[in-house]
């Protein structure tokens, strides 16, 4: 079925009243593991030895239909990582796709955790499958339907302007890789170019790439991911990047707390979105609420774990 693309504000403007709409700031990663996803879920579905792939990404669709119902009166954004689904072949595709378009019924903001960053023709392919649309003779398609996506800017700028192309014609986002979470993070990105880090350079020219997509709220579309689990970089990014929106992983699971992300925000309380996945989807496996609820009630963990996420970081705001 042919979709037609819809005409919105500037993406930065999008997050700025989707972030004040519900007084939250935290994305929610969608990051399916097959083995931690309840049973009572996984019985829904027949599994069989000639349809695995197929069996295991219902599962997760259900999965994520659940959780994206849960999460919706407490947060606005969502950030499925797609090699979650790949990794179940063409129907886990099918179930990152039907993820994106349920979130997006939902009302919340999709940013799609792919990663890509490509020479200019393979990049004007990726945005276009991930946030533009596809035309097949007279027909209009979009494939993906993601707000925004990350992308990796290590092949230069002429990998990225298909991207940003892409992004102002749709209004569309995107996060580029400054500073990841990672810890080996630093092997590649902390090296010294002259009297620079390498990613300190790449933050300005993120800056740079941002500064013609600029909303009447002040920020880019052109946001940068900047791990919260190297804090002391953070202030020094946040100087250098003063209207980007900050796309902040590592909260949680990862050992980032809410103090750690304190410096990634403007004066404004704005600027920055924090992720989290594990410690919100399975948070039934790990403490306080292991002991509190378990996997049999898993949705009043995932819920409490969003809430209590959203007043540790609303505390760092105040």
């Amino acid at each position: 079925m042919a979709v037609v693309s819809d005409i919105r504000e500037n993406f930065a403007d999008q997050l700025v009243s989707a972030i004040r709409r519900k007084n939250s700031c935290v994305v929610v990663g969608l990051d399916p593991s097959f083995k931690l996803i309840p049973d009572t879920i996984k019985q829904k579905f027949s599994a069989s030895q000639k349809q695995a792939l197929e069996y295991a990404s219902r599962v997760i669709l259900e999965f994520n239909t659940q959780v994206i119902d849960l999460i919706t009166p407490y947060v606005s954004i969502v950030k499925p990582q797609i090699a979650f689904y790949e990794l179940y072949g063409w129907w886990g595709v099918w179930a990152y796709a039907e993820t994106i378009q349920y979130a997006r019924q939902k009302g919340l903001i999709v940013i799609g955790d792919v990663k890509r960053g490509d020479v200019p023709s393979t990049a004007e392919a990726y945005a276009n499958a991930h946030i533009g649309e596809v035309h097949i003779d007279n027909i209009v398609e979009i494939p993906f339907a993601a707000d925004a996506i990350t992308v990796n800017p290590l092949l230069g700028t002429d990998s990225l302007i298909p991207f940003l192309q892409t992004a102002r014609k749709h209004n569309k986002g995107i996060f580029i890789l400054v500073k990841t979470s990672n810890p080996s993070s630093g092997e590649l990105q902390d090296i010294m170019c002259g009297t620079k880090k390498l990613h300190e350079i790449i933050a300005e020219k993120t800056h740079a790439w941002g500064k013609d997509f600029i909303g009447k709220q002040g920020y880019s579309a052109v946001g940068a991911v900047v791990g919260a689990t190297f804090s002391h970089e953070i202030s020094k990014l946040r100087k250098i990047m003063p209207a980007a929106y900050f796309l902040v992983p590592g909260y949680g699971a990862q050992g980032a707390t809410a103090k750690d992300i304190a410096h990634c925000f403007n004066p404004d309380g704005l600027g920055a979105i924090i992720s989290a996945s594990r410690s919100i989807l399975y948070a039934y496996n790990i403490s306080p609420w292991e002991k509190k609820y378990g996997i049999s009630a898993w949705k009043d963990a995932t819920q409490e774990a969003v809430i209590k996420m959203n007043e540790e970081i609303r505390k760092i705001l105040k």
